[in-house]
């Protein structure tokens, strides 16, 4: 990067590789420079080495000695002219919490609302500042600032009234109408509960003793629930977060919609592939054998065309669906232009380990004369982030006689 450049620089720290692409698009389309790291520690040692970045965008929750809250905090501390965006699809940031001067912002992220935060912190950059899409006459926002009215006035704060999903909306709407607090109303009808017990004879403690769950087992059952209830709160958010980034960049790089079309459905379909592996090994380690065969199924004939070698070697649960998208990306890519695209054509999928790093190639050979592609497509940038998810290195290489896509990985960082 020329140190002279007067576009602003963006440091992007995300740990799941397709929320740092759609990030890195943002920041693009904001008009700005972008780098990436995918954790605080790598984050912490490129700010250490250059002088000109200008926004730190990260994620909070994420691998390694500090999360995105702490970086934040740190990054303040350190280079205090840094502006921060924190982005968070299951912690909720109050203005206690982060430095000062930061802003937060909830997944999935508008992108509209990004674009026009990011310039307004740090500039206009290489593009005209986004005005806002929604301005303040919309009925929409009209229709919101009403209802924040009807429930304050109903003793109620918005935000409360969403997170207390025990209530159907039927009893949230009777609680508005009859203007009474959210506590009262939860009090009633446990007493309308206590009541009906007692009338058909029954005590609660009774109850609970008949069933074999005391007090301190039905409270730890109770936390066990809310733990399990927010991660998967927390996963589905980020599911949600995942498939717009996947639906949005393959639209960005679509030649025709029926192109786009097909584009994601392939990817969502190997998005659920890994997530069905994962879900077998109960989101624990998964052999890169298993990943190899799951991701080649749908293109696989039978017929020979794919051959697969390798060590019995697992990879962290962060890395199988990285490393799942990519074999997708070259499996489509090689039945649409490579070897596979040809009767003769075949692919050799081989991986290996020393003591301290693995090394993973795909092969092609008895295709068509091979041309290197003159425009970076999603799937082509895909293959080489998984380079910077594995704190490795990828190469593609376009021989005349077949692609070759290597990838040369730390052991201890992604496997076991």
């Amino acid at each position: 990067m020329n140190p002279n450049t007067s576009v602003p620089i963006v440091l992007v720290v995300e740990d799941e590789m397709v929320l740092r692409m759609r990030a890195v698009d943002i920041v693009e389309d904001a008009g700005f420079v972008s780098i990436q790291a995918v954790s605080a520690d790598e984050a912490i040692r490129i700010l250490e080495s250059r002088d000109d970045i200008s926004l730190l965008f990260t994620d909070i929750q994420m691998p390694g000695s500090m999360d995105g809250l702490k970086l934040a905090h740190a990054v303040h501390s350190r280079w205090p002219h840094i502006k921060i965006i924190l982005v968070s699809g299951q912690i909720v940031v109050t203005d206690a919490d982060k430095p000062s001067d930061s802003r937060f912002f909830k997944k999935p992220l508008e992108i509209a609302q990004m674009i026009v935060q990011i310039q307004e912190m740090i500039g206009k950059g290489a593009l005209k500042v986004v005005p806002f899409l929604i301005p303040a006459d919309d009925p929409l926002t009209k229709e919101n600032r009403d209802l924040r009215y009807q429930l304050q006035q109903a003793g109620l704060d918005a935000k409360a009234l969403l997170l207390k999903t025990v209530l159907d909306t039927e009893k949230q709407q009777l609680i508005i109408d009859e203007n009474r607090p959210l506590q009262a109303a939860l009090a009633t009808e446990n007493d309308a509960l206590k009541l009906a017990l007692e009338q058909a004879g029954i005590d609660a403690n009774a109850l609970l003793v008949q069933s074999g769950i005391d007090a301190e087992e039905r409270e730890a059952a109770d936390k066990l629930q809310g733990l399990i209830h927010a991660e998967l709160h927390h996963r589905i958010k980020n599911m949600l977060a995942t498939v717009g980034a996947i639906t949005h960049q393959s639209l960005r790089t679509a030649t025709s919609m029926p192109h786009a079309s097909a584009a994601i459905d392939g990817r969502l379909a190997a998005l659920a592939r890994a997530h069905d592996l994962l879900t077998r090994v109960s989101w624990e380690k998964a052999t890169i054998d298993s990943i190899v065969r799951s991701a080649i199924e749908p293109f696989d004939q039978g017929n020979g065309r794919f051959t697969i070698s390798g060590e019995d070697i697992r990879i962290t649960s962060s890395s199988v669906i990285a490393f799942a998208m990519t074999l997708n990306e070259l499996c489509t890519n090689t039945t649409k232009f490579g070897a596979l695209s040809v009767p003769e054509g075949k692919v050799h999928i081989g991986w290996r380990s020393d003591a301290e790093r693995l090394y993973f190639a795909w092969t092609e050979t008895g295709g068509p004369l091979v041309v290197q592609p003159t425009r970076s497509s999603f799937g082509t940038r895909m293959m080489s982030s998984l380079g910077l998810q594995l704190k490795g290195q990828v190469e593609l290489a376009y021989h005349p006689t077949g692609f070759v896509y290597t990838l040369d990985v730390p052991l201890d960082a992604k496997a076991a």
